[in-house]
């Protein structure tokens, strides 16, 4: 039978992720716009980008938050081109994005003091092999195999060596030892919705204090470039960007962080993505046709939701089609580079009243797809 009830909002994609309940563009404060980011007002509102998200996620003393250029991708390659060549680098891979910051660190920068510990599309490597006195970039959830780091015990507190964590589909969804952590990298259009194009650079004053100890060997180009004269570059963190935002973005942003704060905070939305992921594990649980890609429960992602389904890639394309024509499901097919499957989005901004409806459709368009 076809299910009747559809979601409300059926925008499960993993990113751009779905905006906020009740979300409204003519809700945004639009006084920046056409106005210049350099100017009073518009500083203004880029501090308060940086300001509100250091006091919403209890960031400790210290810490300092940048808006930067490139979404995510931008500030990875910001961190890793200004701060890596001091000492040996360990990088933890599992999936494409972890694999693709191997690219970089080998093949672009060219450093050869490395190690690397993969695994395949839904374990993890053995991260007890990280060693405090080398420099350690991972990422934090693997937003295409929906397998997450389930806790930080494995980083040394007495590390002398830094942590450059890609932390995009976990920020104000995960709990972070934000202590173990010295770089911190996410985009605004993940977990909270946002818009494209603008990343978030969280540094430790450990992270700082080598920005202004180290030169690395290669040229950096100016988007990169966060000290001068042996000094960080402060006002980078205090709103006034290396080049030109979008107000209307940071617009975008700052409605969305008033939402979190409006919910309860980020301990509310956390519940919420946690809430969604029970949804579909009880939907599991109940059907021998489709399971998770994680093989362990604790590092089962409750964001970026990755599941595998007993349908040929042909019968499984079909599947995902159907539930786009039907208007229940959009961009929920793997990514491109992962195992064949279904990648749900399941963070706070997601109803889980939404899941609910659309769990029977799942098994509509699966057995639509296997006749």
């Amino acid at each position: 039978m076809t299910p009747t009830v559809k979601p409300n909002n059926p925008n499960f994609s993993s990113g751009p992720c779905s905006k906020r309940p009740g979300y409204r563009v003519d809700q945004l404060d639009l006084n920046t716009l056409g106005r210049s980011h350099r100017a009073a007002v518009g500083k203004a509102a880029l501090k308060r980008c940086c300001t509100e998200t250091a006091r919403l996620l209890g960031l400790p003393e210290g810490y300092r938050v940048g808006v930067v250029a490139g979404s995510d991708t931008g500030a990875m390659e910001m961190a890793m081109w200004s701060l890596l060549g001091e000492r040996t680098v360990d990088i933890f891979a599992w999936e494409s994005f972890g694999k693709g910051w191997i690219t970089d660190i080998v093949k672009q920068l060219k450093l050869t003091d490395v190690n690397t510990y993969e695994a395949d599309y839904g374990d993890l490597p053995d991260l007890s092999q990280a060693n405090s006195a080398h420099d350690i970039v991972f990422t934090w959830n693997g937003t295409t195999s929906g397998v997450k780091v389930p806790n930080g015990d494995w980083i040394a507190d007495d590390r002398s060596g830094l942590t450059i964590c890609d932390a995009t589909s976990a920020v104000f969804a995960m709990e972070l030892p934000w202590n173990k952590l010295d770089v911190v990298t996410f985009s605004w259009q993940k977990v909270l919705g946002g818009e494209g194009a603008h990343g978030m650079l969280i540094l430790s004053p450990k992270a700082v204090a080598r920005l202004e100890s180290y030169t690395p060997p290669w040229p950096l180009p100016k988007l990169f470039r966060m000290t001068k004269g042996g000094k960080l570059i402060e006002g980078i963190f205090n709103g006034a960007t290396i080049n030109t935002p979008s107000m209307l973005c940071v617009a975008d942003y700052l409605d969305v962080l008033e939402w979190v704060e409006n919910l309860g905070g980020v301990s509310v939305l956390m519940q919420r993505s946690e809430k969604n992921l029970t949804v579909i594990e009880e939907f599991v649980a109940k059907h021998d046709w489709i399971d998770f890609l994680a093989k362990d429960q604790d590092m089962r992602s409750n964001t970026s939701v990755c599941l595998v389904v007993d349908l040929p890639a042909d019968a499984l394309k079909s599947m995902v089609k159907l539930l786009d024509n039907e208007a229940v499901a959009y961009d929920i097919g793997a990514y491109r580079d992962a195992p064949d499957g279904l990648r749900i989005w399941c963070g706070g901004t997601i109803e889980a009243q939404d899941l609910e409806a659309l769990m029977p459709w799942l098994e509509w368009a699966y057995t639509e797809a296997s006749a």
